[in-house]
């Protein structure tokens, strides 16, 4: 068997006889991404705490209406930027939840991105609730968005 070990280039594709990466991975690729992240933006997002889960939690599902956990592969919690005033009393940090089953199963289904590409493209979006950006701002930053 072989390993996505974190300094291995990962295949556009999962081989047969790969073992998934870990949510230790998936959690050091949403580091790497947000390390990318344009100037402007890319220290404010450190102070965005990153979650990796296997899986929203069945209250999360149904909050959202949603039928399947597997359709939600990030999800952005806390109070957008362009809403937060300075007299704001901050009661938990802002967080970007990733799952990692989601993440996986969208990747295996894809079969024509790296799991840091998508990995990047979620956080990226869940980014763009925090920052408030439009779709234009968005496309600016993750090409693949489009």
């Amino acid at each position: 068997m072989t390993d996505l070990a974190p300094d291995s280039p990962a295949p556009a594709s999962p081989a047969p006889d790969c073992i998934a990466p870990t949510l230790g991975f998936i959690e050091q690729l949403a580091h790497e991404a947000v390390s990318t992240l344009p100037p402007p933006f890319r220290e404010p997002a450190t102070q965005v705490r990153l979650r990796v889960e296997e899986f929203p939690s069945d209250e999360l599902v149904d909050a959202l209406g949603l039928s399947d956990p597997f359709e939600l592969t990030g999800l952005y919690e806390g109070i957008p930027l362009t809403e937060k005033s300075a007299s704001d009393q901050v009661t938990q940090p802002d967080v970007v939840w990733l799952f990692r089953r989601p993440i996986l199963d969208e990747w295996a289904e894809r079969g024509n991105v790296s799991i840091g590409e998508l990995v990047a493209h979620v956080v990226i979006h869940e980014f763009a609730h925090h920052f408030g950006w439009s779709d234009d701002e968005i496309a600016r930053i993750d090409p693949w968005w489009e």
